[in-house]
């Protein structure tokens, strides 16, 4: 380790790119800056894209303080076809046709899903299972029991209805699967849905239009990537702590 290195605490904002894990993200920060202790807050699917909190030496002990934080999301959902995954990467389970919906049945479909409600994590996900994550379940062809969580939509918007797409963002609380959502909404509206893209847009007060992307991780040198990290003093204020 360098003795630059050695000294990083703090939070790193990326921008993740399409087609990376959160793990993908992770490695890459450990390679370009040379620290073991580099973790992360609230995993995105491959499929995702945007805000995600790097969180580096001392840092990894306000990891569940930031996960905690509620998330804003942008996506699309697709109508008409169910997917394995609940988004594009699954193979279909069902399409149906879709009906020529109207945008006053469209939000109500979204408005069903505003406030407190419960939803089931989809059986690939993160979430763990007498500690095994339930996507390597998943993938062994095992489906079992999972216990509903209690969430919260606080807003959301329809910002373009062009069938069988439909362009949304929503404003949730931790813990919160956008692709059991769009789910949901399909199931609602009687065609199915999954999710077609997603990109996070905001964690708590962290903001993406301030983090840095892969590709400058990939170019810059240790002392650039280095000088985007925010300080644990700043990661408080910012917080409002």
């Amino acid at each position: 380790m360098t003795s630059l290195a050695a000294s990083l605490d703090g939070v790193l904002l990326v921008d993740k790119a399409d087609g990376m894990t959160s793990h993908d993200v992770v490695a890459l920060v450990r390679r370009q800056l040379g620290i073991r202790k580099v973790g992360h807050c609230g995993t995105l699917d491959p499929i995702a894209t945007g805000l995600l909190l790097i969180t580096i030496g001392r840092g990894t002990k306000v990891q569940d303080l930031l996960m905690s934080e509620d998330k804003e999301y942008v996506g699309t959902l697709t109508l008409g076809a169910t997917t394995t995954t609940q988004d594009r990467e699954g193979e279909v389970l069902e399409s149906k046709p879709v009906p020529q919906l109207t945008d006053t049945e469209i939000r109500a479909a979204f408005e069903k899903f505003r406030g407190d409600f419960y939803q089931t994590p989809p059986m690939v996900s993160a979430k763990k299972h007498g500690g095994v994550p339930l996507y390597k379940l998943a993938r062994q062809g095992k489906v079992v029991e999972r216990e509903p969580r209690f969430v919260h939509v606080y807003r959301y918007s329809v910002d373009r209805i062009s069938l069988p797409d439909v362009d949304f963002s929503v404003l949730c609380s931790k813990g919160f699967y956008v692709r059991t959502y769009a789910h949901e909404i399909g199931e609602t509206l009687g065609c199915g849905a999954h999710l077609k893209s997603l990109r996070r847009t905001k964690s708590g007060r962290f903001d993406v239009t301030h983090a840095i992307t892969v590709d400058q991780i990939r170019a810059l040198r240790q002392e650039e990537i280095a000088s985007r990290i925010l300080s644990l003093p700043q990661v408080s204020r910012m917080r409002g702590a």
